[in-house]
């Protein structure tokens, strides 16, 4: 049995949102630390290792059993999370069988009728030392809340353990809805929901019943949210 489930949906960043890009070469006066952004648009974006990255991390802590304790390498994790997000290790490598792409923003315009004069916005960061009481101050940029960017996910189906695949992958999903993605998470950025959430059959053959109910395990996800 082989085929390709496309899952697609969106993201929409509740708080503002901070994935990194580079700072090499800023200007004097320029932001500390920038967003990564789409080289074509020049809008920020999410990258699919990032939120690939971060399902994973969030599922290996909730899979770890009762002590709670990470592997000290993803090639350690659990049998089900090798399964989907694949091993490096020598000898026994394992494809991962989902693929997420970079997710680019879809609403500019509807920001920018908001009022919005940009899709990112700075934030003055400032940490204080407790003895001196010198400031360091440092400029951060964010995705706005209320942006929106597209999810495109394919999960290769090759044999019988779909179901359980889909079943972490929306639980991995629920608890990124609680958690962060990106940086300064415990200062409140990064926090996002997913909606409009669907799945469907693009390459190769499975069963009509099947692909239904992927749809469902997944579509789950946003109709909790609701």
């Amino acid at each position: 049995m082989f085929a390709k489930i496309q899952i697609t949906g969106k993201i929409t960043v509740k708080t503002g949102m901070h994935i990194g890009g580079s700072s090499a070469f800023a200007a004097i006066g320029a932001v500390d630390s920038p967003v990564m952004r789409d080289v074509w648009t020049n809008q920020p974006m999410i990258p699919g290792s990032s939120l690939k990255g971060k399902l994973r991390t969030l599922l290996a802590k909730e899979l770890a059993g009762r002590d709670g304790r990470l592997p000290n390498s993803p090639d350690k994790d659990c049998e089900p999370l090798l399964r989907l997000f694949g091993c490096a290790v020598k000898d026994h490598v394992k494809c991962s069988r989902i693929q997420i792409s970079d997710m680019f923003l879809l609403n500019y315009n509807e920001l920018r009728q908001r009022g919005l004069s940009s899709s990112t916005e700075v934030k003055f960061e400032n940490t204080i030392d407790r003895l001196t009481a010198k400031a360091t101050p440092r400029q951060i940029e964010r995705a706005v809340r209320g942006s929106e960017f597209g999810l495109n996910m394919i999960y290769e189906l090759s044999d019988d353990k779909a179901v359980e695949d889909f079943r972490n992958l929306a639980l991995g999903m629920k608890l990124l809805t609680y958690d962060y993605i990106g940086g300064h998470g415990s200062r409140g950025y990064g926090k996002i929901d997913f909606s409009d959430l669907s799945c469907r059959l693009v390459a190769g053959n499975a069963d009509s019943n099947l692909v239904s109910s992927l749809s469902q395990i997944i579509s789950q996800v946003s109709d909790d949210a609701e």
